[in-house]
């Protein structure tokens, strides 16, 4: 079995094709969102969603700005990670009742899609640098803090009340 697509030859082939498949991922987060939005009931929570829903489409205008600036075709390439994050999340959910386990399984669900944009972000953060490109690491370290900040912010919220209620 191949992790890597076989045109991948060198470490800037290898940041192309992750900030492809993080491209991919955060347009499907986009088609996700409304979704996640509309089942969750606890307010902070719908309007956290909400506030990704409108950071995730700046996170992809960021992402095409470093493909322009690296003179690539912005593009996806299918990422299964994601998709298997998301379509869990919609198993899950579908199958829950209660309002209050509901939330607390969206929260599970969002930390779930916010730790692997962290870990992508992080090694393309690091890749930039490497290939000497600090211009495209600072436009990825944006979204990175955002990133890190949606993670904390539902934390929060989990440990704060939405477990809480569902416990």
């Amino acid at each position: 079995m191949s992790w890597f697509s076989k045109d991948i030859k060198t470490m800037a082939d290898l940041f192309v094709h992750t900030l492809r498949d993080i491209y991919y991922a955060e347009n499907q987060i986009v088609d996700a969102l409304p979704v996640m939005i509309d089942k969750a009931t606890e307010p902070r929570l719908k309007q956290g969603f909400q506030l990704h829903l409108i950071e995730s489409k700046n996170q992809i205008k960021r992402l095409e700005q470093v493909f322009d600036m690296i003179d690539v075709d912005a593009q996806s390439v299918n990422c299964p990670a994601i998709d298997g994050i998301i379509d869990e999340a919609n198993d899950i959910a579908g199958d829950i009742a209660d309002k209050d386990v509901l939330d607390a399984a969206l929260v599970a669900a969002a930390q779930a899609v916010e730790h692997y944009e962290i870990s992508r972000y992080g090694t393309l953060i690091a890749w930039a640098k490497l290939l000497g490109r600090p211009d495209c690491a600072a436009i990825l370290q944006q979204t990175l803090t955002e990133e890190k900040e949606t993670d904390a912010k539902l934390t929060s919220m989990a440990k704060t009340s939405i477990n809480r209620k569902a416990a």
